[in-house]
């Protein structure tokens, strides 16, 4: 167990190290985020605080948050699929490691670019007016929330990027991603949706998360949207888990 906690931190290490030097994960994780997040505070910023009653900033830095921690997965996806074609994988496969640890690995770096990522939009939302009027504590947790969320949505990049069309099929989720920024409430109150898509916007993983680190810094229930982001986080983990091993074990071995 302590060999393969060892060699999933040294495959981690090896990743964290080398995106930054990726133009799409580096895109994807800083850039994207960074840009969307001031764009909306000067453009909107005055617009949705009217018509929601609450500074939109608290709405802004959870959404830019949670929304780059699931595109960035999508860099790291084409990454992997890079590594796949370029025959890395197998490589990695033959040598005397644990099969498990490029996995584990990969889910334990995605976690440290989550939370780098998070933290440098935090950073910035705070410049922009953003205050966590409900203690360190509660700040801590604001960070953390997209981390419990990024390894079952990871899981379900993985599955995709190992595939022979992964590439073009991890393009197909950004555009689903960047989509949901539109269907959240962290963009306007759910309220503000047509009824029948409410039940929709409500219930999606953005929202639940976005509800969670909102309510964490305003004040307001945080159990409920905190457990319905650990559901979702562990529900796509485990109907996506023995899809990527299967996958990532083909894409190793072709």
């Amino acid at each position: 167990m302590r060999t393969l906690l060892d060699q999933s931190l040294v495959e981690a290490g090896r990743l964290v190290r080398r995106w930054p030097r990726e133009q799409e994960v580096l895109t994807s994780t800083l850039i994207l985020p960074v840009l969307l997040l001031l764009m909306y505070q000067l453009v909107l910023d005055k617009v949705l605080t009217v018509s929601s009653g609450t500074e939109a900033v608290y709405g802004f830095v959870p959404m830019i948050a949670v929304t780059g921690a699931m595109y960035g997965a999508m860099g790291t996806g084409l990454s992997l699929h890079a590594e796949r074609e370029s025959g890395l994988l197998r490589r990695f496969w033959v040598l005397p490691i644990h099969r498990s640890a490029g996995l584990i690995g990969r889910l334990l770096a995605e976690c440290a670019r989550t939370l780098a990522a998070t933290l440098i939009v935090v950073a910035l939302g705070v410049a922009l007016g953003l205050r966590f009027q409900q203690g360190w504590a509660a700040a801590l947790a604001f960070v953390l929330v997209p981390v419990i969320l990024i390894p079952g949505f990871a899981t379900m990049v993985i599955t995709v990027g190992v595939s022979k069309a992964g590439d073009k099929v991890v393009q197909l989720f950004a555009a689903v991603t960047l989509l949901g920024m539109f269907f959240n409430s962290g963009f306007v109150p759910v309220e503000n949706y047509p009824g029948w898509l409410q039940p929709i916007v409500r219930g999606q993983p953005m929202s639940c998360a976005i509800e969670a680190m909102r309510n964490l810094t305003l004040g307001g229930p945080v159990a409920t949207p905190l457990l319905q982001t650990t559901a979702w986080s562990v529900g796509l983990a485990l109907v996506f888990g023995a899809l990527a091993v299967r996958g990532y074990r083909a894409a190793a071995q072709s």
